[in-house]
């Protein structure tokens, strides 16, 4: 016999972004038990993650999203704070310099494990009273209420919130792009500094680590079949070719870690699905890494759809829709202008057409000079766009 409970939301989809908006809506409800948080895994509290699910990225947290977490206490242990941040196009003029203290934030943002905020998260929503709920797959049904199906359950809820980052449907775009992630050590470190070096083929990021001063977070975005090759090569080879595409700022690497490789693509669709369902995060907007935009602006969905809801969480009883058009159509500026940007910004610089370039090297200088062009920008990826 098939056990049915009933919430007032469930949110599928246990990452970061789904986390973040359980402890949000907890923090706003009198019966944090009637929110569910579904997925396919939880870690304990002073467990490692699973090894089938350990995860090799690193996350870049601006300092809005990381002043967010904090304040849930949901903050990891390991992290390396970005203060200033380097932007150049390589063989051509023209550089841009972004420091902390040009907006006036102890902090641009921080680079953490995936797999340690994770477990921060999770320890976090163990102790705020909403029910966890593994499931390795779920079938959604439709009628009154949102119905949860797990096989032996069923979830009923006046309200479904897909964070579980399915790639949504609609816009799409195939940059022609992999990125390489590796961890490597450089012989002349500069501390909180990150840097975003465009090259011909994409974007490559360097971004301190937190496994000490000396360690970088490589995002070397590059053709399918560069991938391929780099992934490869011996660590004396990798070295070479990357000090080669990168430069001698930070003196010689060596590497510190495997490296992996994951495809790049922009899948982006409505955040309304319907009149009790919506997306957030990854499930409504998949993005090009460049910027590391893609999670800050997932934790922004989460607190302005927690703001909306936290009326109708008093009066659960009633149709939700309207909270969800609204939180839909606030939402729209911010997550199409962060889209856009990122899908801009890697393709424009590896057009391989030499005017173009020089151009996007007068630019980089221009925002240099200029700080009312530089501010605005550095706002933006520092915060999003505020509606």
């Amino acid at each position: 016999m098939t056990d049915t409970s009933a919430y007032d939301v469930v949110i599928n989809g246990a990452g970061p972004v789904g986390c973040t908006l359980a402890l949000l809506l907890a923090s706003k409800t009198s019966v944090p038990r009637r929110i569910a948080l579904v997925g396919r895994h939880f870690i304990a509290p002073g467990t490692p993650a699973p090894a089938a699910s350990c995860d090799p990225r690193t996350l870049a947290i601006n300092h809005g999203s990381r002043v967010l977490l904090e304040q849930l206490h949901a903050w990891p242990d390991q992290s390396s704070s970005i203060e200033t941040v380097h932007v150049s196009q390589r063989g051509r003029l023209g550089r841009t310099v972004i420091r902390h203290s040009d907006l006036n934030v102890p902090r641009l943002g921080s680079v953490t494990p995936y797999d340690a905020l994770l477990a921060a998260l999770h320890d976090a929503v163990s102790r705020c009273g909403i029910e966890l709920v593994s499931a390795p797959a779920v079938h959604l049904r439709y009628a009154q209420n949102v119905q949860v199906d797990l096989g032996e359950r069923v979830l009923s809820s006046a309200l479904l919130i897909q964070s579980d980052g399915v790639r949504p449907k609609g816009l799409q775009r195939q940059y022609g792009q992999h990125a390489v992630l590796a961890t490597v050590r450089a012989s002349r470190p500069r501390p909180h500094w990150a840097f975003e070096r465009f090259t011909s083929e994409g974007p490559l990021a360097v971004l301190p680590h937190p496994r000490g001063a000396d360690f970088y977070g490589i995002v070397w975005c590059c053709s399918p079949q560069r991938a391929e090759s780099l992934s490869r090569l011996d660590d004396h080879a990798f070295e070479a070719a990357l000090h080669d595409g990168f430069g001698d700022r930070l003196g010689l690497f060596s590497s510190a870690g495997p490296r992996h490789v994951f495809p790049l693509s922009l899948h982006a669709g409505p955040s309304l699905i319907n009149t009790r369902t919506i997306a957030i995060g990854n499930a409504a907007q998949t993005l090009h890494p460049v910027a590391g935009q893609g999670l800050n602006l997932g934790l922004r969905d989460a607190v302005q759809l927690a703001q909306g809801l936290s009326t109708w969480l008093l009066r659960s009883d009633t149709d939700p829709g309207p909270v969800l058009t609204r939180f839909a159509q606030n939402r729209r500026p911010d997550r199409w202008l962060t889209t856009g940007i990122t899908d801009f910004l890697p393709r424009i610089f590896a057009t391989r057409n030499p005017l173009i370039e020089h151009a996007c090297g007068l630019s980089l200088l221009a925002l240099d000079l200029s700080a009312s062009l530089r501010t605005p920008l550095a706002r933006h990826l520092l915060q999003g766009l505020r509606t």
